[in-house]
């Protein structure tokens, strides 16, 4: 059995993925208003810039920001 270390709290889990089952869905709410706020700004955004409208941390930015999820949205990023 292998055990991850969760990106967002630290604990260990022996799931598959870079989070734990409890962080998951906040991952997927903290996602999902993220991809809401680049879709409805239209202007280059800096990572502080999104983290401050959106509530999101810099640290979960980034993450996402290596996801392929958001690929689209990177020529409106300065990273």
């Amino acid at each position: 059995m292998q055990f991850n270390k969760c990106s967002r709290c630290g604990c260990f889990f022996t799931n598959s993925g870079d989070v734990c089952p409890n962080c998951k869905p906040k991952d997927n709410v903290e996602m999902n208003k993220l991809k809401k706020f680049l879709e409805d700004s239209s202007m280059n955004c800096s990572i502080e810039n999104i983290s401050y409208n959106t509530g999101i941390s810099v640290k979960n930015l980034n993450r996402y920001f290596s996801n392929d999820t958001f690929v689209d949205y990177k020529p409106n990023i300065n990273l």
